[in-house]
């Protein structure tokens, strides 16, 4: 299945939320006046957009009516799918560009960090990369177990310790194994105790002390895992943990599952962090490459653009 299949199929619920109440709009309005913006506005808002992010689309919207003059509802649905495209589009890919890179992976318990890890993983080694992880989220219970059948699945090795190891010391013999080894791809998933932000900023300012120093060149991508059905709590994850650590990209899990998808746009408008992957399933094959085309069209219009 295609990207925009799967976008089209994972987005199944919030497309019905959004669409159905927007198609209800314009077919209750013969002219776009202000109360039909307010009401286009409310319905975003409902959709997990976001109150910042809506008023946005929506004052976009107001301009691009004036100054085109337009007069029909209909249209509106294909320029608020253009503002959405826009309002996402940016460098969404990963940068991989040394031997080895690090890939750390941060995010609470439950939204799917081990999981996705697995799933890059495996993308990874059949782009041909050689991929090494490291168990670095060392106080939850289980959570090298975890990430050791998903390296199995994956096909790919993993370097873990006893639980309430230092994650510091997880990822400096992660880093001197994949040199030994000449791993093209690190990744470490780290620890996510989001309620005690001292410890989380500490032990992650000491993982990336370890990186630089021991992989002074390398590429290094940090990704946030966030899971789409909290909704806007998500996007409050987002912004709590953007203050400790240098996000270079989000991954939301389990967009198929909810119908707040909407929050991709507010993340992205709000905290100008860009959505890199996107779960759409539970196969270890559906964390999809997020493109902001297919996901805007996906999610506003009917048809295939």
């Amino acid at each position: 299945m295609g990207f925009f299949h799967k976008i089209k199929a994972g987005l199944s619920k919030t497309r019905s939320a959004l669409v159905n109440n927007v198609n209800s709009i314009i077919n209750s309005f013969t002219k776009i006046d202000e109360e039909f913006f307010e009401e286009l506005e409310e319905i975003l808002v409902m959709s997990d957009i976001g109150v910042a992010t809506a008023n946005d689309i929506c004052q976009q919207l107001r301009t691009f009516v004036k100054k085109e003059g337009v007069t029909d509802p209909e249209i509106i649905k294909t320029q608020m799918a253009e503002i959405i495209f826009t309002m996402l589009d940016g460098d969404a890919s990963l940068h991989l560009d040394t031997a080895p890179s690090v890939v750390l992976v941060i995010g609470v318990n439950g939204v799917g960090k081990t999981t996705t890890i697995g799933k890059l993983a495996l993308q990874l080694k059949n782009d041909g990369k050689k991929v090494i992880l490291g168990a670095a989220d060392t106080f939850r219970a289980a959570a090298a177990e975890q990430l050791e059948i998903w390296g199995e699945r994956a096909g790919v090795s993993v370097v873990k310790s006893v639980e309430g190891t230092d994650p510091a010391s997880v990822v400096f013999d992660t880093i001197q194994s994949a040199k030994a080894k000449k791993s093209d791809v690190i990744i470490c998933d780290t620890a996510g105790r989001l309620h005690n932000k001292k410890n989380l900023m500490d032990e992650l300012a000491k993982i990336y002390r370890i990186i630089k120093r021991e992989l002074p060149e390398a590429s290094l991508e940090t990704l946030l895992v966030l899971d789409a059905a909290t909704g806007q709590n998500a996007v409050n994850q987002a912004r709590e943990f953007k203050n400790v650590a240098d996000i270079t990209g989000i991954v939301l899990t389990k967009l198929d599952g909810t119908a707040k998808g909407g929050i991709v746009i507010s993340i992205k408008n709000e905290l100008n962090i860009p959505v890199k992957f996107i779960g759409v399933g539970e196969g270890i094959d559906d964390l999809q490459s997020f493109d902001a085309k297919e996901f805007a069209f996906g999610l506003i219009s009917e048809e295939e653009n």
